[in-house]
């Protein structure tokens, strides 16, 4: 890529970035698309968060992928393309590659592209006979993925961590459609699903002891001052999460601490004290919820595995032909 399509491509980045913020927070409840989490030091955040006690969704999902390894390995295949919605550290995908030898091509896809970069090379170094394709982009929106040179049979979509919980039940059915339409004829998706559980540990999870979740939500501010020239003050604002126990959903916010005026690149947004930014939704399913989104988005659920305490599952689902 020349230097002055990655100029263009970063000012088209820039001035959609401004656009959606400003078109969030301008609402009457106002809001910010989670995907503005993950730059490189936000991508960084997450990567500590999943390392926290409280945070039980990764070592939970890792145990569940190491206990049932071989059973997934049967199910995934041979000469497969498995391609990684928001690939981030790629510590899980390791454990896959180390066990599914019939995977032919690797494309983890990341909207981080330094965080995304340093880990496909990793991986390239590690697995020498594997074909990485890495391909930085919003896998909210239509990407391309270039034609590998190595033969694949059949495509696998893998969608780790409680990351399907970030979008609305209504938006949960078409982004399952689009990764439908991704995998095509024969294809299917290997994804974590978090499970309803007690309301407190729910809460320890998203509001931990040493602040590194609301470290990582404040972040966003952080990185529209330097991208965007706003003025957000973030020791006037603060972190909080709860559980919407009658929509089934922790609830992110950032909120401000004191009636005040921020300026944007030219524009300008009011907050009145105690007002929240919505910042992430994660849903939390049953086994049978899950299934009418599965079902209404085309795919079948052929294997759940759970962990003993049925905290969180990992599922194996097939396009319907």
């Amino acid at each position: 890529m020349s230097e002055d399509v990655q100029v263009k491509d970063k000012s088209a980045g820039i001035k959609l970035m401004y656009r959606e913020i400003i078109d969030g927070l301008s609402k009457s409840r106002k809001e910010l698309p989670c995907k503005y989490f993950y730059d490189e030091r936000g991508s960084k955040l997450f990567d500590d968060i999943c390392e926290l006690q409280e945070y039980y969704i990764t070592r939970t999902e890792l145990g569940i992928m190491k206990d049932n390894i071989d059973e997934i390995s049967e199910f995934l295949g041979e000469k497969l393309m498995f391609i990684e919605y928001g690939s981030g550290s790629s510590e899980k995908i390791k454990i896959i590659l180390d066990h599914v030898k019939g995977m032919t091509v690797y494309v983890p896809i990341d909207i981080s592209c330094a965080h995304l970069n340093k880990s496909a090379a990793e991986i390239d170094e590690m697995y020498e006979s594997l074909e990485v394709i890495p391909v930085c982009a919003d896998y909210n929106k239509p990407f391309t993925i270039p034609t590998p040179k190595s033969e694949v049979t059949h495509k696998v979509v893998y969608f780790p961590g409680s990351t399907i919980g970030n979008f609305h039940k209504e938006e949960a059915v078409e982004f399952l459609k689009g990764i439908a339409d991704v995998t095509g004829e024969h294809g299917s998706l290997l994804i974590g699903v978090d499970l309803k559980k007690d309301h407190e540990l729910l809460r320890r999870a998203y509001n931990d002891e040493q602040g590194v979740t609301a470290e990582f939500n404040l972040n966003q501010l952080k990185r529209f001052n330097r991208e965007l020239g706003s003025d957000f003050n973030i020791n006037d604002f603060e972190h909080d999460a709860i559980y919407n126990e009658k929509h089934g959903r922790v609830e992110m916010h950032i909120v401000s601490k004191k009636s005040q005026i921020v300026r944007l690149n030219g524009s300008t947004v009011e907050f009145k004290k105690d007002e929240r930014i919505w910042t992430e939704s994660s849903y939390k399913y049953s086994l049978q919820e899950f299934k009418e989104i599965a079902n209404k988005a085309g795919f079948e659920i052929k294997k759940v595995w759970t962990d003993k305490d049925c905290l969180f599952s990992v599922q194996y689902l097939t396009v319907i032909e």
